[in-house]
């Protein structure tokens, strides 16, 4: 491989995952070595944070040593040169244990400088035996290869830092009370029932955004289960002061039902006031293993819920492969619905599936009265919306059933109590 050809592919590979160990594979072939390395200086040592070797080598990723042995602190001082094709040589090489112990026949190193002038540490290769045809034009190319690597690990370093920035802002939310749940509530649409209630995530304080981003955003922290736990937790705390004629709908990712311990979080609660619901918008990345994770909680009484369907081709799928109990019609579908035809008719086919099925329909969305009725004429089940109540703090849904049980209301509830939110 010519060194041009090595030069123009590898910027290509440095880009993609694990670029920087195909980077020092091809390095290493190029140059005839026996093991390349990248050595991160810290305060007191060294780590190898990439190694590639021809065959089982004398080192690998993640090993240490002191920062004063071995060649690379020797080199970026200057008391080595950075090319050596012949140790045998260099009395100050010969000094140095691993020389004679690995053994270290040809060796060569350049610094890895970050893009503010920070020594990040070096870009290193050794063969077993002295390789004479090693020249300067060969320690260009390492150069070359290595800010190829320190555009790589700058990459990499910053996207480590914002993971971090956004690990402690995460946690600093959910040690905080920055989080808070409110309650919709879900009406019967045959006699006008309050017969549930679906729990919603908000955050107060800075930045201003909607809940899905603030999840999104604990995901990419590696604390999107607990940010989950933490809403399902809060949520439930609502459930002794509620109606025990009415149930829960609680958001719930696949990731959720896939990992530990959700039975024992909802163990002390009744089974049959719980609906888990599953969004047009999480990603199911195998289906058989889901259904295998539900199966207890269903075991025991909890419905599960696609919620979203009619958004997207997800909600369908999670429909086909989930078998759920509830099928929730997206806002998209039941707004406009009275006059709106296309929406009319799929509307109309997901509740005659879920009749087939034995599925319950619940309409979101719901914000006027003759999307209501068409709803109700077109046979769903529950509704839920503007209309009939938004989104509230447990204080004023607790107040909502009051009103209703004084004055014996069985009708939808219309002119909902003030939110706090």
């Amino acid at each position: 491989m010519s060194f041009a050809n090595v030069v123009s592919l590898e910027p290509h590979a440095a880009a993609g995952p694990g670029g920087i160990d195909r980077v020092l594979q091809a390095l290493r072939q190029h140059l005839n070595m026996d093991v390349a390395f990248i050595s991160q200086f810290r305060e007191q040592d060294r780590v190898f944070t990439h190694v590639d070797s021809e065959g089982p080598g004398p080192l690998k990723a993640g090993d240490c040593l002191p920062m004063k042995t071995g060649y690379c602190q020797k080199v970026v001082a200057g008391e080595l040169p950075q090319l050596i094709p012949d140790t045998a040589v260099f009395p100050v090489a010969m000094a140095i244990p691993e020389t004679l112990s690995l053994p270290i026949g040809a060796h060569m190193s350049v610094p890895i400088h970050l893009s503010d002038g920070r020594l990040y540490g070096t870009l290193c290769c050794f063969a077993y035996k002295a390789d004479h045809s090693l020249t300067d034009r060969d320690l260009q190319m390492m150069k070359v290869f290595a800010e190829l690597i320190s555009e790589r690990l700058e990459s990499d370093l910053r996207g480590l830092s914002e993971r971090l920035r956004k690990h402690r802002f995460i946690s600093d939310a959910l040690v905080g009370s920055r989080m808070s749940i409110v309650y919709q509530p879900i009406f019967d649409v045959e006699n006008g029932r309050l017969c549930g209630w679906e729990c919603l995530s908000r955050f107060s304080g800075e930045p201003s955004r909607s809940p899905d981003l603030w999840f999104k955003e604990a995901t990419e922290a590696g604390l999107g289960r607990q940010m989950e736990v933490r809403a399902i937790e809060t949520a439930l705390v609502g459930l002794a002061s509620l109606p025990v004629d009415s149930y829960l709908a609680l958001n719930c990712s696949p990731q959720m039902f896939l990992g530990d311990g959700l039975a024992e979080l909802f163990e002390p609660y009744p089974a049959d006031r719980l609906v888990l619901e599953v969004t047009e918008h999480a990603i199911v990345a195998d289906y058989a293993s889901l259904v295998q994770a539900m199966a207890p909680l269903r075991k025991r009484g909890l419905r599960i819920a696609i919620d979203d369907a009619g958004a997207g081709y997800a909600s369908m799928r999670h429909i086909i492969k989930l078998n759920p109990d509830i099928i929730k019609l997206d806002m998209s579908l039941t707004q406009g619905i009275d006059h709106d035809p296309q929406r009319r008719a799929l509307a109309s086919a997901l509740i005659a599936f879920a009749r087939e099925t034995g599925c319950g329909i619940v309409a979101e969305g719901v914000e006027c009265v003759a999307e209501l009725e068409m709803l109700k004429h077109l046979g769903a089940d529950k509704v839920q919306g503007f209309l009939l109540g938004r989104p509230m703090v447990l204080a004023d849904a607790i107040q909502l059933v009051a009103e209703r049980q004084r004055s014996g209301a069985q009708v939808y509830q219309m002119a909902p109590v003030a939110t706090h939110h």
